[in-house]
């Protein structure tokens, strides 16, 4: 009796310790609820309350742990496109590639451009898509695909991908904002989605989708010097693409030109 009467005791109690103010991300800063789940409280079953406090609220108290320790933070959330708005526009280098996409409107996609924070500094995390892909196969390349119709949106369609990819869980991601739509030669509008990612996670890749799964410091992709310009024929036209030379990998192309698009909004060009 006295289990069932503490369990009923604790459904009516509100999480809130008098720290009321939202955060970016929409949760209250004090109790980690979104405005929505604050709203709704008194109309709320006990155990819809319990099921936040017990598992919903100590899974983004967890996150939010993770995020804090992210020096970037700051600095990114101010100079990205709000998370609560996917930017729009046909993508920045459109206009450079307008005559060799292909027919036809472009296919929406979604990447993970994630961020994690370590004790030897932040890392970017990347993957070396499986040979036999259709498109980019063998490239180094960040978490992400097509967003699909029942996705809720460019967040949701990159939190997704990154799971089926490599078990990354919804929980071990913060979306800090978004980077400016790009444009692939292949027919892709991919708009990158900035986060935080949990140390702690442990990629599994889908052998069918991911072959490699690595680190590189932010520090050496954000380093002018560490990017060079190569000339390459496509179509019988000379085409300038980005390229890093990390030991071992070669990222290049769209992974090297979001990279760079990731340095402009860190410098604030």
């Amino acid at each position: 009796m006295s289990d069932i009467m503490n369990t009923a005791f604790r459904a009516v109690l509100s999480p809130c310790i008098g720290v009321c103010a939202l955060r970016e991300d929409g949760l209250c800063e004090g109790c980690l609820r979104t405005g929505t789940e604050i709203a709704c409280w008194s109309q709320m079953s006990d155990e819809q309350r319990l099921h936040l406090m017990d598992n919903v609220l100590p899974q983004r108290e967890q996150r939010h742990a993770f995020v804090e320790r992210l020096p970037e933070r700051e600095r990114l959330q101010a100079r990205l496109h709000p998370i609560a708005n996917a930017p729009p526009g046909p993508g920045w280098n459109h206009d450079e590639l307008v005559d060799l996409l292909p027919p036809g409107e472009l296919a929406q996609a979604a990447v993970l451009a994630g961020l994690v924070p370590r004790a030897s500094g932040t890392q970017v995390l990347l993957t070396r898509r499986t040979d036999g892909l259709r498109h980019h196969g063998g490239q180094v390349s960040f978490p992400g695909g097509r967003i699909e119709p029942t996705d809720a949106g460019v967040v949701a369609a990159a939190l997704r991908e990154s799971h089926e990819e490599i078990a990354l869980q919804p929980a071990q991601i913060a979306p800090l904002g978004f980077l400016d739509p790009f444009v692939t030669i292949s027919g892709f509008r991919v708009v990158p989605v900035v986060a935080a990612i949990d140390p702690d996670y442990i990629a599994r890749p889908d052998p069918g989708e991911v072959a490699d799964v690595f680190e590189v410091p932010l520090d050496y992709l954000m380093a002018p010097d560490n990017l060079r310009q190569v000339v390459m024929d496509y179509r019988g036209r000379s085409r300038t693409v980005l390229e890093y030379g990390w030991p071992g990998q070669r990222i290049w192309g769209a992974t090297a030109a979001i990279l760079f698009n990731l340095r402009q909004r860190l410098l604030g060009q």
